[in-house]
């Protein structure tokens, strides 16, 4: 798998780092302010997670992207919630052990981002 390319946002650049029990989530405005950073993710009104939903020609792309991205958590120890049809892919990251948003979910988001061009 090729290193995912950077970006203006400085976030692919960065790598995850564990979240302990005790964290606070990210406030609504940190989450507004990193959000601005990415492309076509959408803040849940509750501030418990970043989605995006992304379409494909077909169902091997969806899969081809969807391998990609199981690489991606792999690599940053970061799983999202995943919805997988035959030409589409929902994207919901939310960092379970602090029951909100960390860094980690826009690090992550920037680079799934970043496997699309």
């Amino acid at each position: 798998m090729p290193d995912v390319p950077a970006s203006t946002s400085g976030l692919t650049a960065k790598h995850c780092k564990p979240c302990e029990k005790g964290t606070a989530p990210l406030s609504v405005q940190e989450s507004r302010d990193l959000l601005g950073k990415l492309d076509s993710w959408e803040l849940a009104q509750d501030n418990s997670e970043i989605v995006r939903s992304f379409r494909f020609k077909n169902f091997h792309q969806t899969m081809a992207f969807v391998n990609a991205l199981a690489w991606i958590a792999h690599q940053e120890d970061h799983h999202p919630n995943l919805e997988v049809g035959y030409s589409r892919c929902t994207v919901r990251y939310s960092t379970h052990a602090i029951g909100g948003l960390s860094e980690n979910d826009f690090i992550c988001a920037a680079k799934i981002n970043a496997l699309l061009g």
